[in-house]
């Protein structure tokens, strides 16, 4: 009867020790399934990124954690967070931004050949920290009743006489402005960039202020007759839910400068790898399926970006727009100069 007892109890003990590692692992498998995870810091607030990232998951079972805020706060937040950081990749607007967490030491190189072939060697850094997703044109609007597009030609142009009391752009401050400065130090030199920024400010209608979509709302409302604006918002604002924006998109005429040189001031949103990336592989495919032919559709169907991806076309409300010389000046002088166009603004008064 001790035996029966005894053989009873040690079968229930092995049941028990049995069920106990199953449960460990088990629990093992639900840990390692929890780690496929990509952090995502993003700058990018619009519902189509959401709607990639959800792509990315249901293709790779990779959950996409995201984290929005603006670039400055994404850059001090991993910054302060150091080593510890739990980003894996970082996405913001303008190479002027990208640019400088890669000099805050705050990305790393990667090697990607997916990457390196598919996107233009202007549209990423020359030491792989970052990667071009979506251009973006910096254009002119202008009023299609007061402006013909024959008068215009070049942002150099718009230091003419002929534009006194007519320009419309926001503040100096803007990373947009800031970059295409250091697109015209980059192409044109220093003196000639000074000479622009004195000339801009001359011709102005208005003390600069307000965004891309206000610059277009002022041309419409006749507080001046043409602005700088990123052709992405012209997109939208045709597309828009307003139907006061929808009006005041269709009113104005877009004119893409510098065709008959070196062509029109592209900028991108970008993303790279963060520095102390704890999931570092998965960065990788995560940045590399954002540059897939699904995910670019979605970026140029969605939100009027021209996609990198030179086997996608663009939206069609894109198209209508034509095709375009674009500035091929490597994107990493916009980070370069940065601190020389914040310089020569000051210096020209352009507030």
């Amino acid at each position: 009867m001790k035996k029966i007892l005894f053989a009873v109890a040690t079968f229930s003990l092995l049941v028990a020790c049995g069920n106990e590692s199953k449960k460990k692992d088990t629990t093992s498998e639900q840990k390692a399934a929890k780690e496929q995870v990509v952090n995502v810091y993003t700058h990018r607030h619009y519902e189509p990124d959401q709607n990639i990232f959800k792509m990315f998951e249901e293709k790779t079972g990779i959950k996409v954690k995201v984290i929005n805020a603006s670039a400055d706060e994404l850059i001090q937040k991993m910054k302060m967070e150091g080593k510890q950081s739990p980003a894996d990749v970082l996405i913001t607007v303008d190479a002027g931004r990208l640019s400088r967490a890669k000099e805050e030491g705050l990305l790393q190189s990667i090697q990607s050949e997916i990457l390196e072939n598919a996107i233009p060697s202007h549209l990423l850094d020359v030491d792989n920290q970052w990667f071009g997703l979506t251009k973006r044109a910096r254009i002119i609007a202008y009023a299609k009743d007061r402006v013909k597009p024959e008068d215009l030609s070049s942002y150099e142009d718009l230091v003419n006489k002929k534009w006194k009391g007519k320009i419309l752009v926001r503040s100096s401050s803007n990373i947009y402005n800031q970059s295409l400065m250091a697109s015209i130090i980059g192409n044109n030199g220093e003196a000639a960039a000074k000479e622009w920024a004195e000339g801009i400010v001359a011709n102005l209608a208005r003390s600069p202020k307000g965004s891309d979509r206000d610059q277009v709302k002022a041309v419409v409302a006749g507080e001046g007759d043409i602005a700088i604006v990123n052709s992405y918002y012209i997109g939208k604002m045709l597309n828009s839910p307003d139907a006061e924006e929808v009006n005041t998109a269709q009113k104005i005429g877009l004119f893409f400068p510098n065709q008959n040189d070196r062509g029109t001031h592209i900028n991108v949103s970008g993303a790279g790898v963060a520095k102390y990336a704890p999931n570092k592989e998965n960065a990788i495919l995560f940045i590399e399926y954002l540059i897939s032919e699904e995910a670019q559709q979605v970026f140029t169907d969605a939100n009027y970006e021209y996609p990198v991806l030179e086997s996608v076309a663009p939206v069609a409300d894109i198209k209508a727009w034509g095709d375009f010389k674009e500035d091929t000046l490597g994107l990493n002088k916009l980070g370069e100069f940065n601190k020389k166009a914040v310089l020569i603004f000051d210096a020209a008064g352009w507030k």
